[in-house]
């Protein structure tokens, strides 16, 4: 059943990023990375300290996904290696996505703003000498922008099952129509709610913003996933790496010798790690859409993303 929701309703528009509220922005940015990032506990050195002035982004590293294909706990795993500073969704990044992907923002200003962004964060947290690395899902509609920013960059996209990830996904208030009138506004400046993101279709605007929340969170991950398999053809095979999550589930150990072999980690120590993080996924979080999606709910499903579910092996 489609949600009564009249048009004028939702007229809204994201948070904007302008010359008068960019402190703001930057101190969003750091009060979350300070509650998200892991510190490691280390000695200081030379190169620590002149990494503060000029931090490492060689050969950085970004999670892709779908939102509620794992990106959190994949995220969580590589932010625990030593080599890694990891960030989790930087707000102003996040927010940036929808000025470069709709092309407001020139090649040289999006990249001189996203470098900016990512040395602050190593900087603040004194980690400049490590390897930098982040998740966020709207990165998605980036990659080839974020291929011309950091050539060098390698790319982890996890796939998970759409009907698992939509049903995860629906049962969080960003795309719900009950947080229409909620006020309160995800990280990136959208509101909740059922509004239209930057990256729907214009033409099905209004489609997106009247159906039912499952069909919006099939309707996100279709979106997300169909984009970075696009744009991925273009990257080099050494710098793009591709993880099922049900295999991440499954099969923990062999997706983690995977992974840090396409990352070059070769401490003992760290490896072992991973193993120990990977270890820990959540064996029950596979197929609930089984028990849960009605059947009115699958064939929303399988109308809006059915081909690229069959394309990636996710029907028989």
């Amino acid at each position: 059943m489609k949600n009564q929701i009249s048009s004028s309703e939702l007229i809204v528009e994201a948070k904007p990023i302008t010359l008068s509220n960019l402190l703001t922005w930057a101190i969003q940015t750091a009060k979350q990375d300070k509650g998200k990032y892991n510190s490691k506990s280390r000695s200081m050195s030379a190169r620590r300290l002149w990494c503060m002035v000029i931090p490492n982004l060689q050969q950085p590293i970004f999670i892709v996904g779908s939102p509620r294909s794992g990106t959190t706990f994949l995220g969580s795993c590589i932010g625990e290696l030593p080599e890694i500073s990891y960030h989790f969704e930087p707000v102003a990044t996040k927010a940036a996505a929808r000025y470069v992907h709709e092309g407001k923002w020139g090649i040289i200003k999006a990249r001189w703003f996203y470098r900016t962004v990512y040395a602050r964060l190593m900087r603040m947290n004194v980690d400049g000498d490590h390897r930098f690395s982040e998740k966020t899902p709207r990165n998605c509609f980036l990659i080839d922008f974020l291929y011309q920013a950091f050539p060098d960059a390698k790319f982890i996209h996890i796939i998970r099952d759409g009907r698992d990830a939509a049903l995860s996904h629906s049962k969080k208030p960003w795309l719900q129509a009950a947080s229409a009138k909620s006020g309160r506004r995800e990280s990136g400046g959208y509101f909740y709610g059922p509004y239209a993101r930057f990256w729907v279709e214009p033409e099905r605007k209004h489609e997106f913003e009247t159906t039912s929340d499952i069909h919006r969170c099939i309707w996100a991950w279709r979106r997300h996933t169909e984009t970075i398999l696009s744009q991925a053809a273009n990257l080099p095979r050494s710098q793009y790496y591709e993880l099922r999550y049900e295999a991440l589930v499954t099969t923990p150990k062999k997706e983690a010798e995977g992974l840090l072999n396409y990352l070059e980690i070769i401490n003992p120590d760290s490896r072992n790690l991973l193993h120990e993080a990977f270890a820990r996924a959540n064996s029950n979080s596979v197929a609930g859409w089984q028990k849960e999606l009605s059947p009115e709910q699958l064939k929303q499903v399988e109308t809006e993303a059915g081909s690229l579910l069959q394309r990636l092996g996710y029907f028989k």
